[in-house]
């Protein structure tokens, strides 16, 4: 039978920096330990076991490699990477309540909130501690930078949460703060440690940003799609509440009768059974699902057309098919 996944340009990324990723898995097995309160690498470890693909810290590493840098500090700052999306993981699932993650429970339900917000809180020190390690400035700005924009979207997206008024500008702002702010750290701390010119660090952040806000979009998008194995049920969002591009853009259309529908779904929360099926249906009505769809193409667009500015290699060709394959999920 034909490995289907052989062709996934992020199992391909996987396999050309196969050493290095083995690398970092090691340095973060070694990282995540602790003496004194074994608590943390078992919640440590039921995440970061649970199948991800380290997308993440494969742009850093990617990065570094199709600048040509030959050192081990890229090897650091992918864990590090790693660890910080790890340690938001673990915050969002206390914060949203979640009981399933990549399709397993979450750390909060397996164990409980203090335990997954203190061991996000290590998970974060130690990102700030590996860091350092590369003896470089410009590496701890734009991490520390990221890891405040993170926290600043995810304040945002619980201020704008059931709120009718949120509007495709806010939404971008929560997604870049939630998701695109790391993407583009990842690669840009990448050319930092190889010591590449601006026009290179300003590709790779540009790539990650617009990768970054593509991906997400296509999440979300992906949460409407009943035949998404994403680890949760089908209009997780919608009874979750959360105003994703494709409620926004359906809400913007509204009128009377729909107006009153999202405002007793989603302001007050008084939903029963047939709303996610009436909600698929005024989404569809509205063409709000091709619409969401047609965003983060774009914004793979703006991935790809980023990448135009590095050197020529097998990596680059890579990523710029990651960028389509962000969004060919959820077609």
């Amino acid at each position: 039978m034909r490995d289907e996944t052989a062709h996934r340009p992020h199992e391909r990324l996987a396999r050309h920096l196969a050493d290095d990723l083995a690398a970092v898995n090691a340095l973060i097995r070694e990282r995540m330990t602790s003496r004194h309160a074994p608590r943390i690498p078992e919640v440590t470890a039921h995440l970061i076991d649970a199948g991800g693909k380290r997308l993440r810290p494969m742009l850093t590493l990617a990065s570094a490699r199709l600048l040509g840098y030959r050192g081990e500090h890229h090897i650091r700052l992918a864990a590090t990477v790693e660890f910080i999306h790890t340690a938001t993981l673990l915050h969002d699932d206390v914060v949203d309540g979640s009981e399933k993650r990549r399709g397993r429970p979450t750390a909060n339900l397996l164990w409980d909130n203090k335990s997954s917000v203190l061991v996000g809180d290590y998970l974060f020190a130690r990102s700030f501690q590996l860091m350092t390690e590369t003896g470089k400035l410009d590496v701890l700005r734009i991490l520390s930078d990221a890891a405040a924009t993170i926290a600043e979207g995810e304040v945002l997206q619980l201020t704008a949460a059931q709120n009718l008024s949120t509007d495709e500008s806010v939404y971008l702002q929560v997604v870049r703060g939630k998701t695109a702010a790391l993407f583009a750290a990842a690669c840009e701390v990448g050319a930092v440690i190889s010591e590449a010119g601006a026009a290179a660090r300003s590709a790779l952040h540009d790539y990650g940003d617009a990768l970054g806000i593509a991906f997400q979009i296509a999440d979300d998008l992906l949460d409407f799609s009943p035949e998404a194995k994403i680890g949760k049920n089908l209009g997780d969002d919608f009874r979750d509440r959360k105003l994703t591009l494709p409620l926004i853009k359906a809400i913007a259309a509204a009128e009377g009768e729909e107006r009153a529908f999202w405002v007793r779904t989603i302001e007050q929360g008084r939903q029963q059974e047939g709303d996610l099926e009436t909600a698929l249906a005024l989404m569809e009505r509205h063409g709000s699902l091709e619409a969401t769809r047609a965003e983060a193409l774009a914004w793979a667009g703006r991935a790809k057309a980023a990448l135009a500015a590095l050197p020529d290699d097998p990596i680059r060709e890579m990523l710029s098919d990651m960028a389509e394959y962000v969004v060919a999920r959820c077609t």
